[in-house]
């Protein structure tokens, strides 16, 4: 891999940080890091609420403190007082000059107030100021919101199929079902991904367009997990076999559709 420019990933940082100001003002929220125990321990807490696992939280607090004190990104979203939402990322291996954003979440109460996007643009400022021009994380392909939130809101763009990647996990979020990813890279200097930090959606992609296949998923896999788990197995699969071959095989994802899904462009067109 070629070597980063930090003085050309640090001369977007300024309207970078203002886009993430202006998006936490819309959203009502105070964004800032945590750095000290009391706060790792309510980010903890949080994650154990938002997971449906207050008495095994998915990070523990020791962990917590170690990314902390290596650098690490740790976040909070406050609304006035009270801590709404948090965010914990960590450095990758060094040749990737990228940092892993491992979790993040919000409680519901508050959702539909684009507080998850404040906290991305915040993540995103945060990153380039310190010469980090990508970020990667993972996510359930099968929930729709959360790939049209990635691809259409931020410009991410999913870069490899994980099978089963953590396991099962037994959460109030993920049940039983295996939990497949996909592996998101984002481009924070990318003039696409700018341009959505600013007007908060990517351009759209034709889902008809030439070499394109559509790969669909269920409008609401959580409703499904809940009221008829066989029909979210069944999902899980026909998505694993078509997005998964789809991306074996050299295909890109280019876009994602509330109504077709995700808009893969295949290998033998240029």
């Amino acid at each position: 891999m070629t070597s980063v420019d930090l003085t050309a990933v640090a001369a977007p940082g300024r309207s970078a940080e203002s886009a993430a100001s202006a998006a936490a003002v819309a959203a009502g929220v105070t964004l800032r890091e945590l750095h000290r125990l009391y706060e790792h321990q309510s980010a903890v807490a949080l994650l154990g609420r938002i997971w449906g696992r207050p008495d095994n939280p998915p990070i523990a607090p020791e962990m917590l403190r170690a990314f902390g004190k290596s650098g690490g990104y740790i976040a909070g979203a406050f609304d006035e007082e009270e801590l709404v939402g948090v965010t914990v990322g960590f450095h990758a291996a060094p040749e990737l000059h990228a940092l892993h954003s491992h979790i993040a979440g919000i409680l519901p109460e508050v959702s539909g107030r684009s507080i998850g996007y404040a906290m991305k643009l915040h993540q995103r400022a945060w990153s380039i100021a310190r010469g980090i021009p990508v970020v990667e994380w993972t996510f359930d392909p099968l929930v729709a919101r959360n790939a049209y939130f990635n691809i259409r809101k931020l410009a991410a763009m999913p870069v490899e199929y994980l099978p089963n990647f953590y396991g099962i996990m037994g959460d109030g979020i993920n049940g039983q079902d295996e939990t497949d990813r996909l592996l998101i890279r984002w481009e924070l200097l990318d003039d696409e991904v700018a341009g959505a930090a600013v007007v908060g959606r990517a351009h759209p992609v034709d889902p008809h367009g030439a070499g394109c296949v559509r790969v669909a998923v269920p409008a609401d896999i959580e409703a499904l997990r809940r009221e008829h788990p066989r029909r979210a197995r069944e999902w899980r699969i026909r998505v694993r076999e078509e997005l998964g071959t789809a991306l074996a095989q050299g295909g890109r994802i280019i876009g994602f559709d509330r109504t077709e899904g995700y808009i893969v462009k295949t290998e033998d067109v240029a």
